[in-house]
């Protein structure tokens, strides 16, 4: 038994142990949001909407949601965050050293102040994770082993406001301690390398030096490398390589479609833990054995509001109501899919980040991902979320016995001026037949909206496959290929053609 790794192992156990406390997660919350108005009541932002008095009401919680209005990042950016760049003390104190460049999955690019609160929030976040471990029955090599972690790249490029900026993953390992790289890897230098095919090509050189026991990254790309290890040095599974290879961190996409070819890869199944980090911040983490679900961040500068996904608290294509019912932590029920909004340590203020969650348990709050709400179709009454989506992609995968992990739908007119749905399926299995009629039946059984749907207004549904090398191409067309990626799943009708086009002229 390794020493090190015994002792790594127990002193997680111990550390988990002290920080129980009694307090309820809407305590917790309750005491977050008082100290995030009590640091940010002397910023332009604090000022306006007057926390001073908001902290001495009688019921700060409602006077903030009252009098402090929801923002999507244009609300935010426009009048706040621009001016963050060159002006301190805005939406929090002190002037932001960074900005982080979201993927822009669902629209443009956006730029995210990112605070020293914020990257340290982060870590803590991490921290909690870790601590956690010891739930699980990992062996005591894992604790001494390293971590692979799949970012984008750490250059970050300077900006002539007198910041610098990039992707939340590269500024995350660019702001690493020193110490971190006892066990990070592939470490700085090959993190910063800015070509992606470059910096793959570093890490399958450089991969027989290292004694990988955990991967985090996004599914897509990390599966990428790890081909790219196996083929390279000839080996079977990338066990042959790493043996004590035993957890893997994913999140930035939902995982279960990338299950199977993952365990193709492995010499044993690896413990897959579910994250929530996203430009926004780090809000929740696996730590529960057996579950995908994620336990929510609730000391760690960020306060949340939830918003119920229904007609309560939007239209039918899912864009918030003007005055829409909002939940605090201590109201929000089992299975009710809700908008997220956050407030946090890097100067947002009852921000929608797009995301919609459900709870999966309250006591200790847990959650999933369901989607995204620009990733919710419903052009002609499918009310089709990113969860039914993932759904019917994987049971259509098992039925059809092919490997799909990555695919786009929108809704285009046909030649007859009807809404159909066209799907492009991503897989380097040839399907045996038109994969239109099986998808649109399993559709159709998991939703009753959409077959409704399809006996009136949608007339149709259109099936593309298409190989990796030709959806790695259009990525790479795009600027989109790298290691923090997300494609949207859902498109609109221009950015569909322009994909069919692009598939058209490269076949």
């Amino acid at each position: 038994m390794a020493i090190l790794g015994t002792l790594v192992k127990q002193g997680l156990a111990l550390s988990q142990k002290l920080q129980l406390d009694d307090k309820s997660a809407e305590e917790k919350q309750h005491a977050q949001l008082r100290q995030l108005l009590q640091k940010a009541r002397k910023t332009s932002f604090g000022i306006y909407y007057n926390f001073d008095r908001m902290l001495q009401s009688e019921n700060f919680l409602h006077a903030f949601r009252d009098q402090v209005p929801i923002h999507d990042y244009d609300a935010m950016a426009n009048r706040w965050w621009n001016q963050q760049q060159v002006n301190p003390d805005i939406t929090w104190p002190g002037k932001p050293e960074y900005f982080a460049l979201s993927s822009g999955t669902t629209s443009k690019s956006k730029r995210i102040p990112i605070t020293d609160d914020f990257i340290q929030s982060i870590r803590d976040v991490g921290r909690e994770m870790v601590i956690r471990l010891p739930n699980y029955e990992f062996s005591e090599a894992l604790f001494e082993s390293e971590i692979l972690m799949l970012s984008s790249s750490a250059q970050l490029q300077d900006h002539q406001k007198g910041h610098q900026e990039g992707e939340i993953s590269g500024i995350n390992v660019s702001n690493f301690p020193g110490w971190y790289d006892l066990f990070y890897r592939p470490g700085k230098k090959i993190a910063s390398i800015d070509d992606w095919d470059e910096r793959v090509q570093r890490i399958v050189e450089e991969a027989p030096d290292w004694n990988i026991g955990a991967l985090a990254g996004i599914p897509s790309w990390l599966l990428e490398v790890l081909k790219a290890i196996i083929k390279h040095h000839k080996l079977d599974t990338i066990h042959d390589i790493w043996p004590n290879l035993t957890a893997y961190a994913s999140g930035g996409v939902a995982f279960e479609t990338y299950r199977n070819d993952f365990n193709r890869l492995c010499k044993r199944p690896l413990t897959v833990l579910d994250t929530y980090l996203a430009s926004e911040g780090f809000f929740a983490f696996t730590a529960t054995p057996g579950s995908m679900s994620m336990r929510l961040a609730l000391e760690h500068g960020y306060y949340y509001e939830f918003v119920p996904f229904d007609s309560l608290g939007v239209d039918e294509r899912g864009n918030l109501l003007s005055h829409p019912m909002v939940c605090h932590i201590g109201e929000v029920e089992l299975d009710q899919e809700y908008v997220l909004l956050i407030s946090s340590c890097a100067g947002a203020w009852r921000y929608q980040i797009g995301d919609t969650i459900k709870f999966t348990d309250l006591d200790q709050p847990e959650i999933r991902i369901t989607g995204r709400t620009k990733f919710f179709l419903n052009v002609v009454g499918s009310q089709l979320s990113e969860e039914k989506l993932d759904e019917a992609v994987l049971k259509l995968s098992e039925a059809e016995g092919i490997s799909i992990n990555e695919y786009s739908v929108g809704a285009l007119k046909n030649e007859n001026g009807d809404y159909i749905h066209q799907w492009v399926i991503v897989s380097d299995d040839e399907p045996q037949k038109d994969l239109a009629q099986p998808l649109d039946e399993i559709l159709q059984s998991l939703n009753k909206n959409y077959a409704v749907a399809r006996g009136k207004a949608l007339k149709g549904i259109s099936v593309k496959c298409i190989p990796k090398s030709t959806y790695h191409a259009y990525l790479a067309s795009i600027k989109k290929k790298g290691g923090q990626v997300k494609t949207p799943k859902v498109m609109k009708e221009g950015r569909m053609e322009e994909y069919l086009e692009f598939i058209q002229n490269k076949g």
